[in-house]
Parts: C-alpha cells; sequence; structure tokens
C-alpha cells in the first residue's frame, strides 16, 4: 500500500454528491453492475470513474441522461464534455473531478476499464431494490 493510499480520506463533498447521484441515476434506469473507481493517488487529473452499463443503445442513453438530469439538479453543473451519444455504445460524460461512462455490455467487455484500473479501490452501490 502507497502512502496516498494509507492516507486518502473521504471525497469533497462536491465530489460525493456528484457520485451518489451518478450512481442513483444508473440505479434508477435500472443499469447494470454500476462501479466507482477510486483514482486519487494513480492520477493527478481527476478523482473518480463511475462505470454502468446498459443493454442496448436506448437503455445507455436514458442512464447517461439521468445522470446529467440528477446531478444537475443536485449541484446545478453540466458536463464539460460529452462524447459518444450518437452510437450510445459508450457514452462518457466529463465533470472535471469525476468521468461517468455508460457503456453497453459489449462495449463495457471490450474496454474493460475495471481491469485497465485494476489498482484503484472499487466501490459497487447498494441497491434498494
Amino acid at each position: 500500500m502507497t502512502s496516498s493510499e494509507s492516507t486518502r480520506g473521504p471525497h469533497s463533498n462536491f465530489v460525493a454528491t456528484l457520485l451518489n447521484a451518478a450512481m442513483v441515476a444508473a440505479e434508477e434506469k435500472l443499469g447494470s453492475d454500476t462501479v466507482v473507481l477510486d483514482l486519487r493517488g494513480l492520477v493527478d487529473s481527476f478523482d473518480a470513474l463511475v462505470v454502468a452499463s446498459g443493454r442496448n443503445d436506448r437503455q445507455v442513453r436514458a442512464i447517461a441522461e439521468e445522470v446529467e438530469r440528477l446531478i444537475e439538479l443536485a449541484l446545478d453543473v453540466k458536463p464539460t464534455r460529452v462524447e459518444g451519444w450518437s452510437g450510445a455504445e459508450w457514452i462518457a460524460l466529463d465533470y472535471g473531478d469525476v468521468i461517468v461512462h455508460v457503456f453497453d455490455e459489449a462495449a463495457r467487455e471490450y474496454y474493460d476499464l475495471e481491469h485497465l484500473w485494476s489498482a484503484a479501490p472499487a466501490f459497487r452501490h447498494q441497491s434498494v431494490r
């Protein structure tokens, strides 16, 4: 364990609220296997990735729209960039400190961000369903 891992504390209130809103949005639109990868101490450009899956392009878009809606309601912010909307195999929403990735199942398996960032602590949402 590195010293940054041993001293890693909670996220700022802004980041924690953003992460929670993204995870709730994915759950509300029945996304699957939503995970937060805590990248503090591994990269300097952002704190975390949220990764979620939808079964098809319509569900991927619905999840991404709900993420945008709930984050805007909670924090009054919009993503600085959005990529992948037209094909909806992989939509990335960039909020600066947090990047939200919504994949269809095949693209998520292919890109395998959890494996790429396997050194990052991973946190899964505890469903209330």
